[in-house]
C-alpha cells in the first residue's frame, strides 16, 4: 500500500474534524455543566434566602410577643398598684371618720371647745367619707376639673410650691 498523499489529507482533515467536533462536545458539557451549576446555585440562594426570611419573621414574632407580655405584665403592675393605692385611700379615709367618731365622744360638748372639736370632727368626717367615696382616681379627676376651671389661681399656686421646693432643697446643699 502505498502513501497516498490525498488520502493522508483526507485522515487529516478526518482527525481534524474529529477534534473540532470533541472540542466542541467539551464546550457544550461544559456550558451545560456551567448552566446546571448556575441554576444550583440560584436554587441554593433562594432557598438560604427563604430560610432567611422565615427565622427573620419568626423573630419577629417572638419579639412582638415578647413586648406584647411585658407590656401585659406593665399593665397588670400598674393596675395593681392603682388597687393599691386605691385600697390604702380608702383605709385612710376609714381612719379619718373613726378619729372623727373618737373626737366626738371625747371632746367637750359645749363652749368654744366643743364647738371646735365639732367642727373639726365634721370636717375629718367628711373628708374621710369623700377619700372612701371617691378614691385616689376620683380625687386626681376632681383635681383636674379644679385646674381646668381655675388655670390662673393654679398656675400661681405652682410657681409658689416650686419656689419653696427650690428654696428648701437649696438650703439641705
Amino acid at each position: 500500500m502505498a502513501n497516498n498523499p490525498g488520502s493522508v489529507h483526507d485522515k487529516s482533515k478526518d482527525l481534524a474534524s474529529s477534534v473540532s467536533q470533541a472540542a466542541s462536545d467539551v464546550k457544550n458539557k461544559a456550558a451545560d455543566l456551567g448552566s446546571a451549576a448556575m441554576h444550583q446555585a440560584k436554587d441554593t440562594a433562594s432557598q438560604l434566602a427563604g430560610q432567611a426570611k422565615d427565622a427573620a419573621s419568626n423573630l419577629a414574632g417572638q419579639a412582638r410577643e415578647a413586648v406584647s407580655t411585658a407590656g401585659n405584665r406593665l399593665s397588670e403592675a400598674a393596675s395593681y398598684a392603682g388597687q393599691r393605692a386605691d385600697d390604702a385611700t380608702s383605709s385612710v379615709g376609714g381612719s379619718m371618720r373613726s378619729l372623727a367618731g373618737q373626737v366626738r365622744q371625747n371632746a367637750p360638748r359645749e363652749g368654744m371647745m366643743g364647738s371646735a372639736a365639732g367642727a373639726a370632727a365634721g370636717a375629718l368626717d367628711r373628708t374621710g367619707q369623700y377619700l372612701q367615696d371617691q378614691g385616689l382616681s376620683g380625687m386626681a379627676e376632681d383635681f383636674t376639673g379644679m385646674i381646668r376651671r381655675n388655670p390662673i389661681p393654679a398656675l400661681l399656686i405652682g410657681v409658689a410650691v416650686g419656689f419653696l421646693i427650690a428654696r428648701a432643697t437649696s438650703r439641705r446643699s
